[in-house]
């Protein structure tokens, strides 16, 4: 597809969670549907009439699928690369499968990061225990040891302190393995966590919404705040830094670009999201152009729309039992309520979000 898709097409989502209903939500007043390829249903299914339940390996599946949609995005990066490479051979896949693979392995990915000349914390492949404790004597401690594949919101890592055995920290990422790709991080010592939310469309256009400062609750995103306290020095490094990424990946799509801000104004990165992020939420309410509209326009082939901020921003994850105050923040005349159709609350799942703009300051 060298030319935007035009009203009545259809972008291919593979994964059935919230980032795709968002997305399919941003998508359809664009005259964009959305047909969700995944083995279960969920949020998104509940908002187009478009899916097909099947495993990700199924390929007569994909098949029928592909021949049904004019371009295939993902709405999560542990979509099986395998899945990825079979769709581009028949219709266009944005971002594509190179991108994915590097993004959903983190030895890969902080390997594209230090070549692109992208700094990072100090870091080395490992792949058992005995590496583990080899790593951690080079890097100091404390440092984090987490599996290559498959971790968020705290999942598949554990902090190797002083007087950790390295076999123990192994058993609590890889269990009876003796053997996993993983990887050991230098500890960070930083002021605050922020991100970058970038989009690059298939002309090679970018647009970058500014820095943002996310505050963490037991590894899970607790809260976004727009503008982040940082200087403009901070600012603009982070900006430049989402730049390089997105061109030097040859992405197209919005994606996530986690970072660490030291306390003597460092720029690092932390981990690449291939699809709309979390901490980017706040667009919904926040900017001209949401990100999930911006994400089906890049992979639609369609202008990117404006980053500009209309107002400072708080969002708030609703997890779990959280969602008993909708009631509450639907009385908070700034609040905008954000709920995913999810009828199960558990300890830590998120089950919506809320916006809360005020004017802008700066």
């Amino acid at each position: 597809m060298s030319h935007p898709l035009s009203p009545g097409s259809v972008i291919g989502m593979l994964g059935s969670g919230q980032l795709g209903r968002m997305t399919a939500l941003a998508a359809a007043p664009l005259g964009l549907r959305t047909h969700v390829f995944a083995p279960e249903p969920g949020p998104a299914t509940l908002v187009t009439d478009l899916y097909t339940r099947a495993a990700y390996d199924d390929e007569d599946a994909l098949a029928r699928f592909a021949a049904t949609v004019d371009v295939v995005t993902y709405e999560f990066e542990n979509v099986p690369a395998r899945t990825a490479a079979f769709l581009a051979g028949r219709v266009p896949v944005r971002p594509g499968p190179a991108a994915l693979g590097i993004c959903q392995h983190r030895v890969s990915e902080k390997t594209f990061l230090r070549d692109a000349g992208i700094p990072t914390t100090g870091w080395r492949a490992v792949s058992n225990a005995a590496e583990v404790a080899a790593a951690a004597d080079a890097l100091g401690r404390p440092c984090v040891l987490k599996t290559a594949r498959f971790g968020y919101d705290g999942k598949g890592q554990t902090i190797v302190r002083p007087g950790t055995d390295a076999a123990d920290a192994w058993r609590v990422i890889a269990g009876d393995k003796a053997e996993l790709d993983a990887i050991v991080e230098a500890f960070v010592d930083f002021r605050l966590e922020a991100s970058v939310v970038v989009a690059r469309g298939f002309r090679g256009e970018v647009a970058a919404y500014e820095l943002v400062e996310n505050r963490h609750r037991d590894h899970i995103l607790h809260q976004t705040i727009v503008p982040a306290d940082v200087s403009d020095t901070v600012r603009t490094e982070a900006d430049a830094i989402a730049r390089t990424v997105v061109e030097a990946l040859d992405y197209v799509g919005v994606l996530g670009v986690e970072m660490f801000v030291t306390h003597d104004g460092q720029v690092l990165v932390n981990e690449l999201a291939p699809r709309p992020h979390n901490s980017g939420h706040w667009t919904q309410d926040g900017a001209v152009t949401c990100q999930f509209e911006q994400h089906a326009r890049a992979v639609a082939g369609l202008p990117l729309g404006s980053v500009a901020r209309v107002g400072d921003a708080v969002m708030t994850n609703l997890l779990g039992d959280d969602v008993d105050q909708v009631p509450t923040w639907l009385a908070e005349p700034h609040a905008k309520v954000h709920l995913y159709g999810k009828t199960e609350a558990r300890a830590g799942r998120k089950m919506g979000h809320v916006n809360v703009i005020s004017p802008r300051r700066g």
